[in-house]
């Protein structure tokens, strides 16, 4: 039999060292990396943003546009005028309903009628028409002379 061991042997080979390749930047931002990197106690950067969580972007842009606004329109938008709300109260009364039934009738929330009769809101067209097919009574197309 042939002997194995024929002496001492010897190696000549070289180390071979491999490295890990980077991270990318967008991997370094997913939660599930960042909560790992966490867990293993690995080094986590991290930065407070300035306005962090606001949708100011443009606070200039946002102030001209603020007076801008203000110099082209009036500051107070029109009501419903005295004679609409008397029209109004006076249909609904005759109709023998309360406000909450109007509103019922108009698909409204009662406060709207409310604001209508109180001459707090604002006149939307769309409303008084509602309001003219149940009560039978016309609110709109008066020509209002200040």
């Amino acid at each position: 039999m042939p002997n194995r061991n024929p002496g001492a042997v010897a190696q000549d080979w070289e180390p071979v060292v491999l490295h890990k390749a980077r991270p990318k930047a967008q991997d370094l931002r997913d939660p599930k990396a960042v909560n790992q990197a966490l867990r293993t106690g690995g080094q986590v950067q991290t930065i407070k943003k300035f306005d962090a969580g606001s949708n100011k972007k443009h606070v200039a842009t946002d102030l001209n546009a603020r007076k801008l606004d203000e110099a082209a329109e009036p500051a107070a938008l029109e009501r419903v005028s005295v004679e609409v709300r008397q029209a109004i109260q006076k249909a609904r009364i005759a109709k023998k309903m309360s406000q909450a039934e109007l509103a019922k009738q108009i698909n409204e929330r009662p406060q709207v009628v409310q604001e209508y009769e109180n001459g707090k809101a604002v006149p939307s067209q769309a409303v008084l028409a509602k309001m003219e097919r149940v009560l039978g009574v016309k609110l709109r197309g008066k020509v209002v002379h200040k």
